[in-house]
């Protein structure tokens, strides 16, 4: 099998008439791609400039390692533990099996996205951009309208109102629990914070995460110590958590599988966004494990913490205290404020990457700040929902089917551009991010058929289907429960199938022209 760390191309190379590689200059780079303008380098304070051009030689910097962090740091939050409470509070799995659960799908989570990320030192391009050697350039608008409605309007407004709740609640903690600050003054607060920082850029925000890394990770270290403390790990399953629990023991384990799995590939296109400006030379192992393990441990640990304290009490419309209420008082404060710092923390990624996203569609905004500009506009119009919807998008609402929902497209889209890499053993002529001629609609397609895959395996509340769907959306799960939802799994299937039926449907003339040659 080919390891995907190992044959990374040291230099940039470009093909030449007769299908032979060379190394690529500076010279053939700034004619074939557009090279990220202005002068920015290590700075932190200084506003990012472009958008999602090539990053050169002479803005590159950084090491590894700062990608633990930057991948660390965004999951010390409450979205992350409930996606270990629901598990048991909801769909009744007794604990260890909701352990081994979590585990396995961050695992399988944080290993896509370590692949992801060595393409950023690689390529010196967004994730999105990267998308276009597998997609072409047209194909590439759905995978980065998709990463952009996710990013912009989905996990930004959800973490925005997890955080504005926390310190709506931390404020009336330390005022005897009189209410201080409301939920709209709250919520401006926590987005207002956030876009600064994803509007300053990506020195920024690596420095962000860096700084509050050492803060959340002893105060939800000590919180998980505690719970974990106070757990019940005897639980079995429980058939009476409620309707969602009629999958079984093995309905309960595969959800578990699933959103766990779900929540860390929500990472994966953002991937490169955060490892493009590290040097060509950099390690790809390094890059892997800093990446990998950063998105692992925090997932997993406090995915556990999640579970562990779904043992002790019950869920109520606010699940935020289903965390806190087992620790003292003080500690109770600190989480409160490490919820806000995580949501601010997660947000930040979500709307630099969003906003790259959105500038992958094909516009072009004629200013150097593009990217700081689109940040600051999809940051106002989240806002802007967010105060509208409230609590009917915080973790534990309706919302939550919805976020179920769009993790649907992620597995066929990593099984198409993963597939598609290891195809051309990782290498791809930079000219080919940028093509407009570049017209593959193999990902396209593969992703689309991989999508509508997932369909009859979608594990929704009977709310969310209509009478104008057809039958089998979710007929798998609503006729077999116990098999919980697979759509991971049948959408990766699909599309890498389909992806390498086309592949070599794609080769096939030019086989058999060389053969009449013969």
């Amino acid at each position: 099998m080919v390891n995907p760390l190992e044959f990374a191309p040291k230099l940039a190379t470009r093909e030449v008439g007769n299908g032979e590689r060379t190394v690529a200059t500076t010279t053939d780079l700034d004619a074939q791609v557009p090279v990220r303008e202005g002068e920015y380098g290590s700075k932190v304070a200084a506003v990012e400039p472009g958008g999602i051009e090539y990053i050169a030689d002479r803005e590159r910097h950084g090491s590894p390692i700062q990608l633990f962090w930057t991948w660390w740091s965004p999951n010390m939050e409450f979205a992350t533990v409930f996606v270990g409470i629901l598990p048991v509070a909801v769909f009744g799995g007794g604990f260890w099996p909701t352990v081994f659960g979590v585990t396995l799908g961050s695992l399988m989570g944080s290993i896509t996205h370590a692949i992801l990320s060595t393409m950023g030192p690689r390529f010196g391009v967004p994730q999105m951009v990267q998308s276009r050697a597998a997609f072409g350039f047209l194909g590439s608008f759905l995978p980065a309208g998709l990463s952009w409605l996710t990013a912009s309007f989905g996990w930004f407004i959800v973490n925005s109102v997890s955080g504005a709740f926390a310190l709506v609640t931390l404020t009336s903690v330390l005022n005897n629990h009189h209410e201080v600050l409301g939920f709209s003054v709250a919520f401006v607060i926590i987005v207002v914070a956030q876009v600064i920082v994803a509007f300053i850029g990506h020195n920024m925000i690596h420095s962000f995460e860096r700084i509050i890394f050492p803060y959340l990770t002893i105060v939800f270290g000590l919180a998980t110590i505690i719970i974990l403390a106070q757990a019940h790990p005897g639980l079995d399953f429980n058939a009476k958590a409620g309707p969602a629990a009629s999958g079984g023991p093995s309905g309960a384990f595969i959800l578990a599988v699933f959103i766990s799995f779900g929540y860390a590939i929500g990472w994966n296109p953002f991937a490169s966004d955060y490892s493009r400006y590290l040097p060509k030379n950099s390690n790809p192992r390094s890059v892997a494990l800093a990446a990998g393990l950063g998105v692992f441990i925090s997932c997993t640990v406090l995915e556990i913490a999640g579970a562990a304290a779904a043992t002790i009490g019950q869920l109520g419309n606010n699940p935020t205290p289903l965390f806190t209420d087992p620790l003292p008082g003080w500690l109770q404060v600190l989480v409160l404020l490490g919820i806000a710092l995580g949501a601010v923390a997660a947000n930040v990624l979500n709307i630099y990457s969003g906003s790259m996203a959105f500038l992958t569609l094909g516009i072009k905004l004629a200013v150097e700040k593009r990217r700081a500009l689109s940040a600051l506009v999809f940051g106002a119009i989240g806002l802007g929902i967010g105060l509208l919807l409230q609590a009917n998008v915080a973790p534990g609402s309706k919302y939550e089917n919805f976020l179920l929902l769009i993790t649907y497209w992620i597995t066929p889209y990593l099984a198409v551009v993963i597939t598609d890499y290891f195809l051309h053993r990782g290498q791809y002529p930079e000219s080919v991010f940028y093509d407009t001629r570049h017209q593959s609609w193999k990902g396209f397609i593969a992703m689309l058929a991989g999508i509508i895959a997932t369909t009859p395996f979608w594990d929704q509340p009977p709310t969310f289907f209509t009478d104008k769907l057809p039958k089998f959306f979710g007929s798998v799960p609503t006729n077999n429960p116990q098999l919980g939802d697979l759509s991971f799994f049948a959408g990766a299937v699909v599309a890498t199938v389909v992806y390498l039926v086309l592949y070599q449907i794609g080769r096939q003339p030019s086989t058999e022209r060389a053969a009449v040659r013969k």
